[in-house]
């Protein structure tokens, strides 16, 4: 039986394993080796956040490609097939968000390592994680954990209080983990950002100095790139 928390997924385009999770995301690393790509797949059920955290990438979809470098996003609909190529001699290295946890939500719809109608890899493809592999804790409330990581500075942060958004540097990247920002509206709190919802802080403030509050609770990881 598969135990993410503990293994590394071995592919052929390199290797991914699982940074963190809660009942909500699952935070994945992916590893592309130069030249190589994931299939051409789609998740049918989930919404999937991609986060180019150092190298360069393209990202292919049926009608068109983007090219990504460090700290580019992409939030991937249900049902959008894409897929993702390392273009750079240090390959690619990669945040996967998904919402809701569910690796068996794949369909390949071509594959060059012949995988087009196989499901997710089991654990004859695993092997134990290392002692370089990130795991993240949670942090209690206040607190901040601070990574370094491919080539970044991750703050993972537990928060009350939408000032601590409010005051992040526009260029940094906010990844909602748990909870999200709120406005209410007649006596009742609607989330205006949920668990996988990923932005560069010049935008997320915009917003959230607009609205109440954050739900109690709230995680979030903030990435800054080295330099």
């Amino acid at each position: 039986m598969s135990n993410h928390n503990i293994n590394i997924v071995k592919k052929p385009w390199g290797y991914e394993y699982l940074a963190y999770e809660n009942e909500n995301v699952g935070l994945w690393f992916l590893y592309i080796t130069p030249g190589q790509s994931t299939s051409m797949h789609c998740h049918p059920k989930k919404t999937t956040g991609l986060v180019l955290l150092d190298g360069e990438a393209e990202i292919s979809f049926l009608a068109d490609k983007r090219q990504l470098k460090s700290l580019d996003k992409v939030m991937i609909r249900r049902g959008l097939f894409h897929s993702t190529k390392a273009v750079s001699d240090k390959g690619a290295f990669v945040f996967e968000i998904e919402t809701p946890v569910d690796k068996q939500d794949l369909v390949r719809l071509n594959d060059q390592y012949g995988r087009t109608s196989k499901p997710y890899e089991d654990d004859t493809f695993e092997e134990a994680k290392t002692d370089d592999c990130l795991w993240i804790q949670e942090p209690e409330l206040g607190e901040c954990r601070i990574y370094s990581f491919a080539d970044c500075v991750l703050k993972i942060e537990t928060i009350d209080d939408i000032k601590v958004i409010n005051n992040k540097e526009d260029n940094d990247l906010i990844i909602f983990l748990k909870g999200g920002m709120v406005r209410n509206i007649d006596g009742v709190s609607h989330c205006v950002t949920i668990p996988g919802d990923v932005g560069f802080a010049s935008i997320v403030k915009q917003v959230s100095k607009q609205l109440d509050g954050v739900i109690p609770g709230t995680i979030i990881m903030t990435i800054i790139k080295n330099g």
